[in-house]
């Protein structure tokens, strides 16, 4: 009997690994997945944003694996064997921030990035996505060390011009986002990587 990825606490959690043209050839626990040669997996971004076009930039808890206590984008995570990728991202803007997307958007269909600090390297298939909430967030602060609304332009600005501290992942991203990423048209699911197409299906 196979278990339901999205049942198991986050200490259980499984990542799918690619291969160089995007499709899984296997898992892996998130555990142990990330150290100085970690291998090609699949994740996602997505930036939330309220009404007033602030973006929600979050900082990573000081004692994550990867990347503690640096700012970035609203929350990342790693789709499950099996699990559909808007779904993972609905699942993990739950459980890292308290509430829930509307009008879930895929932009990046492809966005992918090699980044390392501390000798821990990131390596990831990583479709962006946006979304707006209605609700309060409510960070885990198991996972999220403080989170910050800011008017989208002023962030953007910040991160293309350097002066705003984020994430490699987050800087690479927004240089490829639109202007306005919640009035652009959605990226199709046909785009995504073959594992990420495969499990949305």
């Amino acid at each position: 009997m196979t278990t339901d990825p999205r049942t198991l606490p986050t200490d259980a959690e499984s990542v799918v690994l690619l291969d160089e043209a995007g499709r899984a050839i296997g898992q892996a626990d998130k555990r142990s997945v990330h150290h100085a040669d970690t291998p090609l997996h699949l994740a996602f971004s997505c930036y939330l944003f309220d009404g007033r076009g602030q973006v929600l930039v979050t900082r990573r808890a000081l004692h994550k694996q990867t990347f503690a206590g640096v700012w970035t984008n609203a929350c990342c995570g790693h789709p499950g064997p099996g699990e559909g990728i808007a779904e993972a991202v609905r699942r993990r803007v739950r459980q890292e921030l308290g509430t829930d997307v509307v009008e879930l958007r895929l932009l990046l269909p492809g966005f992918r990035y090699r980044a390392e600090l501390d000798g821990v390297v990131e390596n990831e298939m990583c479709p962006v996505f946006a979304a707006t909430v209605t609700e309060p967030v409510a960070p885990d602060a198991d996972e999220v060390a403080d989170a910050v609304w800011e008017p989208w332009e002023d962030f953007r600005a910040g991160v293309l011009d350097g002066s705003r501290e984020v994430s490699q992942w987050c800087r690479e991203q927004v240089a490829l986002l639109p202007a306005d990423p919640l009035a652009a048209p959605t990226a199709s699911y046909d785009d995504l990587p073959p594992a990420a197409r495969d499990q949305a299906s």
